[in-house]
């Protein structure tokens, strides 16, 4: 064999090679508005997204779950929130085990109109202001920026233009993978129509991740921390099930920042 020829064979390989590796090191991720709502969809893994801004049942049953499992999750908190007596013992106890802690609004505003989205509710230095007080109540936990840089906006609702401010303050603003209706189980009876049963949304879950392609793949899925006292029926009671189900379905559940860095 000639050298021509074997030179050609060598650039052949590591054409090959160099295809293959920025393959693996490169990760594709759906946005909406400007906002991250899916990770990678070649990864069988789910970030379980926790948000409240004070209501705080879940904890003991969530924490529990989350430890049997070895699994890790991800809790965005207003700052009425983290300004609640009550949330310091769980926000250090959640922050010792590893979860990520992050921002969701300091006092859960509304930032665009929901009958028309690009019409915004707050100025700009409002909302600036809103979210670097939220993360101001963070720091006195000693979560930074640095530590936390996926923002979460309060009502999981914003546009492009909320989302290029949260650039400007060198976070990144992410929301939950919408599909399965996870995101109800905030809904009460008295809502009527509106109203999701936490067993039919844990079918929904499922019925999902076995109809669709890419089934959970690359989730941002959302559970809330705690509901109104009137709805008795609470999805985080199904989170040992549904974590049994999809692990032996070969999904591992990660932090956010696990799932999009």
């Amino acid at each position: 064999m000639n050298m021509k020829l074997i030179i050609f064979f060598i650039t052949c390989l590591l054409s090959i090679y160099g295809c293959v590796q920025k393959k693996e090191i490169t990760k594709e991720f759906e946005y909406m508005q400007g906002g991250i709502v899916r990770g990678d969809k070649n990864e069988k893994k789910i970030a379980l997204v926790f948000t409240s801004d004070g209501y705080d049942d879940g904890y003991e049953t969530i924490s529990t779950t989350l430890k049997k499992h070895n699994a890790k999750g991800s809790f965005f908190f207003t700052g009425n929130a983290y300004r609640m007596s009550k949330f310091k013992t769980t926000v250090d106890a959640l922050k010792n085990d590893g979860h990520y802690l992050g921002a969701h609004s300091d006092k859960h505003l509304l930032y665009c109109a929901w009958e028309k989205r690009d019409s915004l509710l707050v100025t700009k230095n409002e909302y600036i202001a809103d979210v670097e007080n939220n993360y101001a109540e963070m720091q006195k936990f000693g979560i930074t920026k640095i530590a936390a840089p996926y923002y979460l906006p309060a009502f999981e609702y914003y546009n492009d233009t909320i989302s290029a401010w949260t650039r400007e303050l060198g976070l990144q603003l992410v929301n939950f993978t919408g599909g399965t209706g996870s995101n109800a189980d905030y809904t009460v009876p008295s809502m009527g129509e509106k109203y999701r049963d936490s067993k039919t949304i844990y079918n929904n879950i499922l019925k999902y991740e076995n109809e669709k392609p890419d089934g959970l793949n690359g989730f941002m899925l959302l559970i809330h921390f705690g509901v109104d006292p009137e709805r008795t029926d609470k999805l985080y009671n199904l989170m040992d099930k549904l974590i049994t189900c999809l692990k032996n379905k070969g999904y591992s559940f990660v932090t956010v920042t696990a799932l999009l860095q």
